[in-house]
């Protein structure tokens, strides 16, 4: 049998369209799991073949059709394909300008710090320096880690449980994953829901940061000095936990008074995604350090460290990496940046984001395995939970509070504890949400948070839409595995 004829592109490219309308997305996705190896994340969850995508819709292979609410992971702010975005991208290929300029001065480069400065917190704008590094925010993780050690002159770094840094040695050193690095410690995260000390509510942000307090004061705790703090101010794959706003304030508050940076990580949040252009600014907070990437490119890799200027000691000539001059991914950064900040998507997404709130906690009153609703803005989390089993140890005695946009956490249904968390359920929503032609992710407490971040240029229809599926999804799975109606309260 002769080989198969794919069409080729002008230049030698091949048509992807044409090699999966050729083969078959069964065909691609096994040689997808023959060639790569099981650490395919995505893949195994949403064995899917996308061909093509605009804004909320991608089209597989297939020919189906489903609403993205992962968007590349917070990548796509503005969705899939943007005009504004695919615009800018075009000026510079027909510009015939070089696509990597390693650090060297560009027009692109000057357009896109021009906008994020526009964007910036008033207080860290007027002094900012910005750092270019490789173009994955595990990286940016990296550079700023080595920039407040450089410039403090200390080792020792604070982080809190169940956030995520990345992928790369030094940035897996501030999760809560199991490293090696022994310079990092780290404290509980105040949640509402799974409250680690057992009181909730505005209660448990104060003994938190009064945790805090007493390691960053307590000689002889085998914590080094610290050079700085990194903090989410919502956890993303922590199982989008909204940092509480007094608790934020503190942590701004303790390390001001200790002159220990704090480093803010927007990677997942930034770009408008919660309600505001940088989560930060619900609490009215001025970080030292922002840790930026995902939306910043436009859907391209770009990874940046802002930073205050008296931070910046570097020495003339140090290294930057090979990959920090992507110009294709700082035009689409600007593109996005401007589209968000000039047509108020920010404002959009915290209003559609509440509304989209409001009604998923009507869901959680209806089911009993949805123990808690929670998010801020376009970031919206669904922990489910397995009501047939004994309470867990994380006891919640009060709902969390409703403050600035996050909505207030489900009662613990048992009266006394959060129940266990139902990592089989979760899964198993996903893939009913992917039968309804529903893309959405998963994270937190052993993956049984469902995820929703769509584009900030969702609409109210598409929303409408997005939680039909949602809804019908999580009824099924919960019919099929026992987790039927609440009890009435």
């Amino acid at each position: 049998m002769g080989r198969t004829q794919v069409k080729s592109l002008p230049g030698g490219a091949v048509d992807a369209t044409a090699l999966a309308s050729r083969n078959g997305p069964e065909a691609i996705l096994r040689r997808q799991a023959a060639r790569e190896p099981a650490a395919r994340t995505y893949a195994r969850a949403l064995p899917i073949v996308p061909v093509r995508a605009r804004g909320l819709t991608i089209e597989g292979a297939d020919g189906r059709r489903y609403l993205d609410c992962l968007s590349g992971a917070g990548t796509l702010a503005l969705g899939h394909n943007h005009p504004v975005v695919l615009e800018a991208i075009r000026k510079v290929l027909d510009s015939g300008a070089p696509l990597n300029a390693l650090d060297l001065a560009t027009p692109a480069k000057d357009a896109f710090l021009t906008e994020l400065y526009r964007t910036l917190p008033p207080g860290l704008a007027k002094r900012a320096h910005v750092r270019f590094c490789g173009p994955a925010g595990s990286e940016a993780v990296e550079t700023a880690y080595a920039l407040v050690r450089a410039a403090t002159g200390r080792s020792g770094l604070l982080a809190f449980t169940g956030s995520g840094r990345g992928t790369t040695g030094r940035a897996l050193g501030g999760t809560s994953a199991d490293t090696p690095d022994t310079r990092v410690a780290r404290l509980p995260y105040p949640q509402g829901y799974r409250c680690p000390f057992g009181v909730g509510g505005e209660r448990e942000a104060d003994l938190a940061a009064r945790w805090t307090e007493s390691l960053l004061d307590g000689p002889g705790d085998g914590v080094p000095l610290l050079a700085g703090m990194i903090v989410e101010p919502v956890q993303s794959e922590g199982g989008v936990i909204p940092a509480p706003h007094t608790w934020l304030r503190r942590m701004r508050q303790l390390t001001a008074d200790r002159s220990i940076p704090l480093i803010v990580d927007e990677i997942h949040t930034g770009v408008g995604r919660t309600g505001a252009f940088w989560a930060v600014e619900h609490s009215g907070v001025t970080p030292d350090v922002m840790v930026l990437s995902k939306a910043i490119g436009g859907s391209l890799p770009l990874a940046v460290v802002v930073y205050r200027d008296d931070l910046d000691i570097g020495e003339a000539g140090t290294p930057v990496g090979t990959f920090p001059g992507n110009q294709l991914a700082m035009a689409a950064g600007t593109a996005t940046l401007a589209h968000v900040r000039e047509n108020a998507l920010a404002e959009r997404a915290a209003t559609l984001g509440q509304h989209m709130l409001d009604q998923l906690q009507e869901l959680a009153s209806e089911l009993a395995c949805v123990g808690d609703v929670r998010g801020r803005g376009l970031m919206i989390g669904i922990e489910l939970v397995d009501p047939e089993a004994e309470g867990d140890s994380g006891f919640s005695g009060a709902p969390g509070v409703a403050e600035g946009g996050v909505a207030a956490s489900v009662m613990p249904r048992s009266g006394r504890h959060p129940l266990p968390a139902a990592p089989e359920l979760a899964a198993a929503v996903q893939q009913e949400c992917l039968r309804r032609g529903l893309i959405v992710g998963l994270g937190g407490r052993h993956a049984s948070v469902v995820q929703l971040l769509p584009p900030l240029t969702l609409t109210d229809e598409q929303a409408a839409a997005v939680l039909d599926r949602l809804a019908d999804a999580v009824r099924t799975a919960a019919r099929c595995r026992g987790g039927g109606p609440a009890a009435a309260p």
